[in-house]
């Protein structure tokens, strides 16, 4: 027991960090130095350059050897059964809202912050060799994401948009990883003059990340957020029943131990990812109730991820 308070301390640590940068973030917008209105600007420089870098890097600096290429493979089953996970345990509810909170709501339940919590969370916890493992659900989020998430979000609402197979491939995360992995697999030896101009940019994902978000949040409308119970639904599945069937199952079968079975972990214990409210926007679905939502569960998560590493590491 004492051993699992120790791994809580130590995750909640680097929570804690992780948002004292965020209410920098918050403050930075209330004073106008750096606004929620800036910070959607910065998105595609994160999106497109600084989140692809951080993946790449990490293929760089892990060695192949066939346990770790065993183990992005096994983080990529992972991050699967961790989105099926999240769609089976959102099936029963909600039934009761309409049709776009309901779609919300689920949409909710599934996909986690894998640029702004997971990779960051992974980084600091497990170093590279998470984000290593993570770059796998990055995969998973995007082949889910495109196509129940689009399903999801644009069902019943007579909207033109439809899955496009090429976005599966076409986004900035996949095309890191079709990037990284033969560098990995090919065990390439990359110049040191194009290594550190990636981690350098890299290196910026964390801060930015955690800034944005604290924009984000400012602008949520803080006072409303904690109002809406099925907002606390929505929470409890995916940050405490998702990461904990997940926990049982890993656990249980011994598929997976040390640092994957913690990587794994923080994906399934991620906060709702902010394309949540993207997609909102994008299929005509409430943006407020999209973003309050995110907040909400973001603010939740701040409790739930630390004991959910240490239950990972005891």
């Amino acid at each position: 027991m004492e051993l699992f308070w120790q791994n809580c301390l130590i995750a909640a640590r680097q929570v804690v960090i992780l948002y004292i940068i965020v209410a920098a973030g918050y403050v930075c917008d209330k004073t106008g130095v750096f606004t929620e209105k800036t910070a959607r600007a910065s998105n595609n420089l994160l999106f497109y350059l600084i989140t692809p870098c951080v993946i790449i890097n990490a293929f760089l600096t892990t060695e192949f050897t066939a346990e770790t290429a065993k183990g992005l493979a096994m983080a990529g089953g992972g991050a699967a059964l961790t989105h099926l996970a999240g769609i089976a345990l959102s099936v029963p509810f909600f039934r009761d809202v309409n049709k776009s909170d309901n779609a919300i709501f689920k949409f909710a339940c599934v996909y986690g912050n894998m640029g702004y919590m997971a990779l960051p969370l992974a980084q600091a916890v497990l170093g590279s060799e998470g984000v290593f493992y993570c770059s796998a659900g990055v995969i998973m989020f995007q082949v889910f994401c495109f196509t129940h998430g689009v399903w999801v979000m644009n069902r019943g609402n007579g909207g033109e948009a439809k899955f496009r197979a090429r976005n599966l491939i076409l986004n900035p995360g996949v095309i890191a990883v079709l990037i990284g992995l033969p560098l990995f697999l090919l065990k390439l030896n990359v110049p040191e003059m194009i290594v550190e101009p990636v981690r350098f940019i890299g290196s910026m994902n964390t801060p930015l990340a955690m800034l944005m978000l604290g924009t984000y949040m400012s602008n949520a409308g803080l006072k409303t957020i904690f109002k809406n119970r099925d907002q606390y639904l929505a929470a409890a599945v995916k940050i405490i029943a998702v990461p904990l069937v997940m926990l049982g199952l890993l656990k249980l079968t011994g598929l997976m131990s040390g640092a994957l079975l913690t990587a794994c972990i923080i994906q399934a214990s991620a906060p709702s990812a902010n394309n949540t409210v993207m997609f909102s926007a994008k299929y005509g679905r409430d943006t407020g109730v999209a973003s309050k939502t995110v907040a909400f569960i973001s603010f939740a998560s701040i409790l739930t991820m630390p004991v959910m590493i240490a239950l990972a590491q005891y």
